[in-house]
């Protein structure tokens, strides 16, 4: 990531710094232990794949107009958006050469599909919440496109990398794709719960984002309590009042229990598909890696 432009340099170490915590790269690293050889390929994909990453998270900021990313203030807060937009642009580019020039085609195949699908995967969340009629059907495939997509690319990447055939690198996507829509399930979850995660209460509903939760409930309700949320979402949902209104009403509908079963289901198919692999450290440290995913609490 270094560079001959001071600010550049400044900005990149400035994102080192606040880091997270690099779940993707374990993906592509357990992944490839678990297919084959973990080498050379395998610790450029996972660099790729965190250079894309923090390329989306830096751009995802200017467009949700956020100041903080992971306790730090975030690159356009502290440079503003012009700079920021031009560093996602730096990051991805360097991950785009770093396969090029090492011939990592096939890899760079598998991360490129990946960013068409969670572009357009934001692009249709943004479509539908200007009437906020996502169906379920709609919202799995907006989950599926913007952060389920990203982990399949993962644990493809480590499969790849490890020399494994095309059927298993098949598969890891796959697996990756299943947990990849538990995990946001995961997050979508803490929009209605107690804990201190890290993401204010209520996020979701403030940004008219339609969630699981939000979705069940609605479906279930009667025509007149249905009209009654969707106003308050559309239109008062910068109140506490009738913020905390809403996150009441998905509780008592179900809404909660509901959704973690959805979530349950797809993290028990994605661990069924590991049966085929023999066991080894890389499988224990996976399968332990997707537990933590899902039972976080922040």
């Amino acid at each position: 990531m270094r560079s001959d432009v001071m600010l550049l340099d400044k900005i990149t170490n400035y994102i080192v710094k606040s880091k997270g915590k690099q779940m993707r790269p374990m993906f592509v690293f357990l992944s490839a232990g678990m297919c084959g050889t973990i080498g050379e390929t395998t610790y450029r994909g996972a660099s790729l794949v965190e250079l894309l990453h923090t390329a989306t998270l830096v751009h995802d900021d200017v467009v949700d107009e956020s100041n903080y990313r992971r306790g730090f203030f975030s690159i356009n807060a502290l440079w503003k958006n012009k700079v920021a937009v031009l560093v996602g642009d730096y990051l991805l580019s360097r991950g785009l050469l770093l396969s090029i020039d090492n011939g990592d085609f096939e890899l760079l195949r598998i991360v490129s599909n990946a960013v068409r699908e969670m572009s357009e995967g934001e692009l249709l969340q943004i479509e539908k919440s200007r009437k906020l009629d996502i169906t379920e059907e709609v919202y799995f495939e907006i989950i599926r496109q913007k952060t389920a997509t990203l982990i399949s690319a993962c644990c493809g990447v480590g499969a790849a990398s490890s020399g494994a055939e095309k059927a298993t690198v098949d598969l890891m996507k796959d697996f990756g794709e299943k947990i990849g829509i538990a995990f946001q399930i995961k997050d979508d979850l803490f929009d209605y719960g107690t804990a201190e995660v890290g993401k204010p209460l209520g996020i979701d509903i403030k940004e008219r984002k339609m969630t699981l939760p939000l979705i069940y409930a609605l479906k279930n309700a009667s025509p007149a309590d249905k009209k009654h949320i969707i106003y308050l979402v559309k239109n008062k949902n910068n109140k506490a009042d009738k913020i905390a209104e809403v996150i009441e009403f998905v509780r008592k509908s179900g809404g909660i229990e509901y959704t973690k079963t959805v979530m349950q289901t797809y993290y028990k198919e994605a661990m069924e598909m590991l049966d085929i692999f023999p066991e080894s450290e890389h499988k224990t440290s996976l399968m332990e890696l997707v537990k933590y995913a899902i039972e976080r609490e922040k």
